[in-house]
């Protein structure tokens, strides 16, 4: 196994970073994302807690999910996917659980959903993995590691998992090699039955459409706009899952 990830890693870090790069395409739903970073392979369990009128949800990853720089917890991006999918969908028995928190690595976030799995079921595992170690220029190898190791015991458990990407982010882009965790995870989330949400993409596409730009709104009108961020997060987000619901059933 551990070769098979190197040979994989390797495909990862010799593709290039012009597909990502390219011009975006026509606007569709969740704050005007992309239509083609909205698309989803079929989420099965997903869609049978639905049917059900039962669905677990389990947001895991590093700062992102406590929502920082936001107004109140509640604008948070997994607090408000779950306030949109309750408003969508009243009747469902819904619960969403937030793991994790600033400077987690995904071997952490691996032992949370390992633990989350442990007190109860769970239908769906959005994974938002690799920042810390973009941030950190951690081995990508670790970062793969533990992606394989825990889609793969996700997946024999019956477990959808939506993989989410690194966020956008030009100071970022000056200061660290981002392109290589982005192709790992991409690469990573498809061989593994994952499914993957391009964050980057997304956002840099709104940042070039003028639609939630944090990097460039005055300091003053920065908390409403990461406000805006991360309602727009939630909102493309479940545009994508239920994309990857409607796959699973046709």
């Amino acid at each position: 196994m551990r070769r098979a990830l190197t040979i994989l890693l390797g495909l990862c870090l010799s593709l290039p970073a012009a597909a990502a790069e390219r011009a975006a395409p026509p606007m569709g739903p969740g704050c005007g994302a992309p239509n083609e970073f909205l698309q989803s392979p079929p989420l099965r369990a997903t869609a049978t807690g639905i049917a059900t009128g039962r669905l677990r949800i389990l947001a895991v990853g590093s700062a992102s999910v406590a929502g920082p720089g936001v107004s109140a917890p509640a604008a948070a991006w997994p607090a408000r996917l779950e306030a949109l999918l309750r408003e969508r969908r009243p009747d469902l028995d819904l619960r969403m659980e937030v793991r994790g928190g600033r400077g987690s690595t995904a071997a952490d976030q691996l032992r949370l959903i390992e633990d989350a799995m442990r007190a109860g079921g769970i239908d769906l595992v959005i994974w938002q993995a690799g920042m810390t170690e973009a941030v950190r220029g951690l081995p990508i190898e670790d970062l793969g590691a533990a992606l394989v190791q825990g889609l793969e015991r996700l997946s024999m458990r019956g477990v959808d998992t939506v993989v989410m990407g690194i966020q956008f982010s030009r100071f970022l882009r000056a200061n660290a090699e981002v392109d290589p965790y982005r192709d790992a995870l991409r690469m990573l989330a498809a061989t593994g039955g994952g499914a993957f949400f391009s964050r980057y993409d997304v956002m840099k596409a709104w940042a070039e459409a003028g639609t939630v730009d944090v990097e460039r709104t005055p300091r003053e009108r920065r908390t409403a706009e990461i406000d805006r961020l991360n309602d727009c997060l939630a909102r493309a987000l479940g545009a994508f899952i239920r994309d990857g619901v409607e796959e699973a059933r046709r």
